[in-house]
């Protein structure tokens, strides 16, 4: 029988990842940096488990050689071409039939293969329990703001060499407010998002300070993972300020696209109850004679300011001044340096 390997995160960057499963499963979600090499079409898996259900498994495995039969050569021709000579890792969903009849393939072509034990399952399951126990690589600073203070511009021009900075809403495609969707599309699973909040965290260097931005349980359509939304509400917290002018001026620089006009004003209308007194009309005609400026000012005085952090229920650990970013930045580092890395106090003997 072929060789079984357990997975480990460290097999991602020095192993190549067949992935065995219909281009659906696979698109639902992968192990990070795994190659597609479907040995059933998503049909043909849908007409071979109808004959598992109906008449029974050896029915359901001959259809399947019978499918799959005449592209063995191509799948193992393509395996070999984007190992590359890397060592190859083959799995399915469990662990297997599928991944088995393929590592057989491939290692009867003389080029050794493994069998993933448990499959994608026993990833997802390592995904699941990382963020049920979250034992980061460091400690979490997470900004908190106002919407326009620009938090998420001040994250991503962090010092790389410095700073590990983790942009939640880039990760998300949503900026995580009502009109966050503007110009970004949520088209992948819960599953995926996961997935790659995790490849994110697993390439953190241990020990450097973790930037990302506070953000409520759900962004978008995606709920943040396991325990991370309690372990942030736990951390470090800073609290960003900035002028209304200085707001506005960054809104307009992010939104100021006049193919968000037809988007903005259904977004508008999903928050036309929230909006009191005359605020609605004036959006809604700010947004159709595309007044960019006014847009802002009206969603900061009008909605923003009055439903986010209405009752902030903890006092921030470091308050900072984000008018200049980059002076931001470096206050920021002066104050973790004494935040994490206190001095040590001694004493004259």
């Amino acid at each position: 029988m072929p060789e079984k390997i357990l997975f480990t995160p460290e097999m991602i960057d020095s192993h190549c990842l067949i992935d065995v499963r219909t281009p659906l499963e696979f698109n639902e979600d992968h192990i990070p940096g795994a190659h597609n090499v479907p040995l059933l079409t998503n049909e043909e898996r849908v007409e071979v488990g109808t004959i598992y259900k109906q008449i029974g498994p050896i029915d359901a495995r001959r259809k399947g050689l019978e499918l799959a039969c005449p592209r063995f050569y191509a799948i193992v021709d393509e395996i070999i071409t984007l190992a590359a000579g890397r060592p190859i890792v083959i799995y399915c969903w469990r662990g297997g039939l599928r991944s088995l009849s393929v590592v057989m393939l491939v290692e009867m072509s003389g080029i050794p293969a493994r069998q993933l034990a448990g499959g994608y399952k026993t990833f997802r399951a390592h995904v699941i329990d990382y963020f049920e126990k979250c034992n980061l690589p460091a400690p979490l600073t997470v900004m908190h703001g106002m919407t326009g203070t620009g938090k998420t511009e001040f994250i991503n021009g962090l010092n790389p060499a410095k700073w590990s900075a983790i942009d939640l809403e880039g990760i998300a495609c949503h900026r995580g407010s009502a009109f966050g969707a503007l110009g970004l599309e949520q088209d992948f699973t819960q599953k995926h998002f996961e997935t790659v909040l995790w490849n994110f965290f697993r390439r953190l260097p241990v020990g450097r300070p973790i930037i990302l931005e506070g953000e409520s349980q759900r962004i978008g359509k995606y709920s943040l993972p396991g325990c991370l939304y309690q372990k942030m509400a736990e951390s470090c917290k800073i609290w960003c300020y900035a002028s209304i002018e200085t707001r506005i001026e960054r809104l307009t620089a992010e939104y100021a696209r006049p193919e968000y006009k037809a988007d903005m004003l259904d977004a508008l209308e999903r928050i036309k109850k929230k909006l009191a007194g005359n605020r609605y009309t004036e959006l809604k005609t700010s947004i159709e004679t595309w007044d960019v400026a006014g847009i802002a000012r009206g969603l900061i005085e009008g909605y923003y300011d009055k439903m986010y952090y209405k009752h902030r229920p903890w006092t921030p650990d470091l308050e900072l001044p984000f008018e200049d970013l980059r002076q931001a930045e470096a206050e920021l580092g002066k104050f973790l340096d004494t935040h994490l890395h206190p001095p040590v106090c001694t004493m004259d003997v």
